[in-house]
Protein backbone atom coordinates (compact mmCIF):
# COMPACT_ATOMS: atom_id res chain seq x y z
CA UNK A 1 0.00 0.00 0.00
CA UNK A 2 1.24 3.52 -0.88
CA UNK A 3 0.26 7.06 0.83
CA UNK A 4 -0.21 10.29 -0.84
CA UNK A 5 0.84 13.92 0.96
CA UNK A 6 -3.04 14.78 -0.14
CA UNK A 7 -3.97 11.97 3.12
CA UNK A 8 -4.90 8.68 -0.29
CA UNK A 9 -3.89 5.51 -0.30
CA UNK A 10 -3.26 3.83 -3.01
CA UNK A 11 -3.65 -0.36 -3.33
CA UNK A 12 -2.86 -2.67 -6.27
CA UNK A 13 -5.04 -5.27 -6.78
CA UNK A 14 -4.85 -7.71 -10.21
CA UNK A 15 -3.20 -4.37 -11.82
CA UNK A 16 -5.60 -2.26 -10.92
CA UNK A 17 -5.03 0.83 -8.11
CA UNK A 18 -8.07 0.71 -5.63
CA UNK A 19 -7.97 4.27 -4.26
CA UNK A 20 -9.80 6.12 -1.13
CA UNK A 21 -8.64 8.33 1.42
CA UNK A 22 -7.06 7.76 5.19
CA UNK A 23 -7.89 7.10 8.69
CA UNK A 24 -6.16 10.63 9.57
CA UNK A 25 -8.13 12.40 6.31
CA UNK A 26 -11.35 11.15 7.53
CA UNK A 27 -10.76 11.75 11.11
CA UNK A 28 -9.99 15.37 10.15
CA UNK A 29 -12.33 16.00 7.68
CA UNK A 30 -15.18 15.11 10.37
CA UNK A 31 -18.71 13.45 9.66
CA UNK A 32 -18.64 12.78 5.97
CA UNK A 33 -22.35 13.23 4.78
CA UNK A 34 -21.50 13.51 0.60
CA UNK A 35 -19.56 11.73 -1.68
CA UNK A 36 -19.71 12.25 -5.48
CA UNK A 37 -17.89 9.82 -7.75
CA UNK A 38 -16.67 9.71 -10.87
CA UNK A 39 -17.97 7.77 -13.71
CA UNK A 40 -16.92 4.74 -14.98
CA UNK A 41 -15.14 4.71 -18.17
CA UNK A 42 -13.59 8.33 -17.34
CA UNK A 43 -10.01 8.93 -18.53
CA UNK A 44 -8.09 11.33 -16.10
CA UNK A 45 -4.98 12.84 -15.46
CA UNK A 46 -2.69 12.32 -11.80
CA UNK A 47 -4.04 15.36 -10.22
CA UNK A 48 -7.45 16.06 -11.72
CA UNK A 49 -9.94 16.49 -9.21
CA UNK A 50 -12.39 12.87 -9.67
CA UNK A 51 -13.92 12.67 -6.37
CA UNK A 52 -15.81 15.73 -3.64
CA UNK A 53 -16.29 14.32 -0.49
CA UNK A 54 -18.60 17.01 2.13
CA UNK A 55 -18.44 16.66 5.75
CA UNK A 56 -20.05 18.84 8.44
CA UNK A 57 -17.10 20.57 8.90
CA UNK A 58 -16.17 20.99 4.51
CA UNK A 59 -16.10 20.18 1.30
CA UNK A 60 -12.91 18.56 -0.47
CA UNK A 61 -11.51 17.62 -3.12
CA UNK A 62 -10.05 14.24 -3.80
CA UNK A 63 -7.27 13.88 -6.64
CA UNK A 64 -6.81 11.27 -8.93
CA UNK A 65 -2.88 9.89 -7.84
CA UNK A 66 -2.21 8.65 -11.26
CA UNK A 67 -3.15 8.82 -14.91
CA UNK A 68 -5.79 5.81 -16.02
CA UNK A 69 -9.23 5.21 -16.46
CA UNK A 70 -11.72 5.28 -13.72
CA UNK A 71 -12.83 0.93 -13.74
CA UNK A 72 -15.41 0.90 -10.72
CA UNK A 73 -16.34 3.18 -7.98
CA UNK A 74 -17.65 2.72 -5.06
CA UNK A 75 -21.42 3.24 -5.52
CA UNK A 76 -22.15 2.25 -1.77
CA UNK A 77 -20.76 5.38 -0.97
CA UNK A 78 -23.67 7.42 -2.72
CA UNK A 79 -26.19 5.59 0.19
CA UNK A 80 -24.11 5.59 3.35
CA UNK A 81 -21.38 7.97 2.85
CA UNK A 82 -20.28 7.48 6.52
CA UNK A 83 -18.37 3.93 5.48
CA UNK A 84 -15.39 6.44 4.78
CA UNK A 85 -15.32 7.37 8.27
CA UNK A 86 -16.42 3.61 9.80
CA UNK A 87 -13.69 1.80 7.57
CA UNK A 88 -11.39 4.31 5.23
CA UNK A 89 -9.02 1.94 4.44
CA UNK A 90 -11.54 -1.11 3.67
CA UNK A 91 -14.83 -0.62 2.76
CA UNK A 92 -14.73 3.24 1.96
CA UNK A 93 -12.61 2.62 -0.74
CA UNK A 94 -13.52 5.42 -3.50
CA UNK A 95 -12.67 4.16 -6.79
CA UNK A 96 -10.74 1.76 -8.83
CA UNK A 97 -8.25 3.16 -12.03
CA UNK A 98 -6.38 1.00 -14.38
CA UNK A 99 -3.08 2.92 -14.14
CA UNK A 100 -1.61 3.69 -18.03
CA UNK A 101 1.52 4.44 -16.34
CA UNK A 102 1.90 2.29 -12.72
CA UNK A 103 5.02 3.58 -12.55
CA UNK A 104 4.02 6.83 -10.86
CA UNK A 105 3.28 4.67 -7.63
CA UNK A 106 6.98 4.79 -7.24
CA UNK A 107 6.63 8.11 -6.29
CA UNK A 108 4.53 7.54 -3.56
CA UNK A 109 5.17 6.76 0.48
CA UNK A 110 5.30 3.14 2.14
CA UNK A 111 3.29 3.27 5.70
CA UNK A 112 6.21 4.24 7.71
CA UNK A 113 6.75 7.29 6.15
CA UNK A 114 3.21 8.02 5.68
CA UNK A 115 3.05 7.78 9.67
CA UNK A 116 5.96 10.07 10.08
CA UNK A 117 4.70 12.42 7.92
CA UNK A 118 1.13 12.75 10.02
CA UNK A 119 2.74 12.39 13.62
Amino acid sequence: MKFTEEHEWLREEDGVIVVGITEHAATQLGDIVFVELPDVGTTVTKDEEVVVIESVKAASDILAPIDGEIVEVNEALTDNPATVNEDPIGGGWMFKIAPSDPSQMDEYMDEAAYKKLVD
